[in-house]
């Protein structure tokens, strides 16, 4: 009887989701992963397509044009994206966008940008990291000052994730350089045909291919008053920081579903490779070593499935979620390693499933806060 993985929060409503963004996975994205993977990016039909099916903004309330439903129906999507090592449509940055706009934006901010969301129209990213601010995000250096009836960017971002096909971008600014985290702001910037907004180049990562990771530069970029997050300047470092569970959340699930889908690869090649007149899965070192890795991976959905329900419900804190991420991301990055070296050579081969694994687990540690600052935000709760 084989080992399953089953989620504590399903129901039948959201296994018709997962039926739907299966079928879109396998007919839609996964025929042009291997293309994405070369030129950079996904196509930006994708996003459309995928807007028309309600897989984006899942969790949006319909008044604001989203699917209505909870945080669940995020993670199915991620879920199965996770699963088939698919990362060129950053669904999670996206969807991160979205909740600032709906957590911190007005009414007028929610309406003129979160349906277009949702629907595809625009994709979104955000701006923070620049090439001498990573984790501090105090040490910013980019700019926004009062010009006319509006506001003037100056500066550059790096390491922008869906920043090449984004056509809105939350951008960090310092709107007031003598405050610390009060002099901090959020400026809504639609790119197109936007003077002094320019993407810069397609940035060469080691993993990730098909996900598009770009330079961003503003030069005298103007934006009017009301494209202030939330209407009011200098809460910028607040809004941030009050989203994050939500995003550390993400990177569990997306860390458990890549576990389980290494899993599911190793099994099957194990079961089919041939080595000294047998299988290699029944060679008792394989035996055992898959065994430790179902093992970790069923910990590691316990511990995922109780924060989405924790998240749903409302009282997932920042030390909850940063164990998450931490504890999650070094796992997977163990997890892939360990199933790489039950394939052999072929492990070590683009064309094989687990080796693309292999190099995008790695960035997990390092986005969305490194591992390293999740153990201090942890430490600093003991």
């Amino acid at each position: 009887m084989a080992i399953g993985f089953r989620r504590s929060w399903m129901n039948e409503e959201l296994e018709m989701v997962r039926d739907t963004v299966r079928r879109f996975l396998d007919h839609e994205m996964i025929p042009d992963d291997e293309a994405a993977r070369k030129r950079g990016h996904v196509d930006p039909a994708l996003w459309r397509k995928a807007g028309a099916l309600g897989l984006l903004c899942a969790d949006i309330p319909q008044e604001y044009g989203g699917a209505g439903g909870d945080f669940r129906h995020e993670a199915v999507v991620h879920d199965e994206m996770g699963l088939r090592g698919l990362t060129g449509m950053n669904v999670a940055v996206h969807s991160i966008a979205a909740h600032y706009l709906l957590n911190h934006g007005t009414e007028a901010q929610k309406h003129r940008y979160l349906p277009r969301l949702a629907s595809g129209e625009l994709v979104g990213a955000i701006a923070m990291t620049e090439p001498g601010a990573g984790s501090d995000l105090q040490g910013i250096r980019t700019r926004a000052e009062r010009h006319g009836d509006g506001w003037r960017i100056n500066g550059s971002k790096t390491f922008i994730t869906n920043g090449y096909l984004a056509g809105l971008v939350l951008v960090v600014v310092k709107t007031d350089p003598s405050a610390r985290a009060r002099g901090m702001s959020i400026m809504i910037v639609e790119t197109r045909d936007r003077a002094g907004f320019r993407v810069g180049r397609l940035l060469d990562k080691i993993g990730m291919k098909a996900q598009d990771t770009a330079e961003l530069f503003f030069d005298d970029v103007q934006v009017d008053a009301d494209c202030v997050l939330g209407g009011e300047a200098g809460k910028g470092f607040f809004q941030l920081m009050s989203d994050l569970p939500y995003e550390r959340t993400l990177i569990g699930v997306q860390a458990a579903a890549a576990m389980e889908g290494a899993y599911r690869a190793t099994l099957d090649y194990t079961r089919e490779r041939q080595a000294f007149g047998q299988a290699i899965a029944d060679f008792q070192n394989t035996r055992f070593k898959l065994a430790e890795i179902a093992t970790q991976v069923r910990v590691a959905r316990s511990f995922v499935d109780r924060c989405i329900e924790d998240l749903v419900a409302g009282r997932l804190d920042t030390v909850d979620a940063s164990m998450l991420k931490y504890w999650s991301t070094d796992l997977q990055n163990r997890v892939v390693d360990e199933c790489l070296q039950l394939f052999g050579g072929y492990g070590y081969m683009n064309e094989y499933l687990i080796g693309r694994m292999y190099v995008d687990a790695r960035i997990q540690r390092i986005y969305g806060g490194t591992n390293e600052i999740m153990k201090e935000v942890i430490a600093r709760a003991l």
